[in-house]
């Protein structure tokens, strides 16, 4: 079983940053893809960005690009989400994931096999 505990949303206003964690126990953290998936209300959770175990391999939606970073440090079995020029339309409740048999990090949230319970990130204009 793998548990997945995120932090760090909050309620900011548009340009400023965040900073997500999502810190991960039990299972082989370090041999993982990791993902962030958002949900605003009303719409249907969307992919945001996913690494691979390594760290070198990331993917990020188009909206996002430029804006966020995914990072990962294996030895704190954490994954982060640095969120930079916030704005409004990025309100949504932020999830982490673990894909814990894939080989390369993927978009898709069935491939996804843990899930943690959710953040608010709210950005006022």
């Amino acid at each position: 079983q793998v548990q997945l505990v995120e932090s760090g949303g909050g309620l900011v206003q548009a340009g400023d940053s965040l900073r997500l964690s999502c810190a991960a126990s039990g299972g082989m953290f370090n041999n993982y893809a990791m993902g962030w998936f958002r949900q605003a209300p009303g719409k249907e959770r969307e992919f945001v960005t996913t690494i691979d175990w390594s760290g070198r391999g990331t993917d990020y939606t188009d909206s996002v690009k430029g804006r966020f970073t995914i990072s990962r440090d294996n030895a704190k079995r954490t994954v982060y989400l640095q969120m930079n020029s916030l704005k409004p339309e990025d309100t949504a409740v932020y999830y982490c994931a673990a894909d814990t048999y894939g080989v390369a990090p993927t978009r898709t949230p069935s491939d996804y096999d843990y899930w943690g319970q959710g953040t608010q990130v709210t950005v006022s204009s």
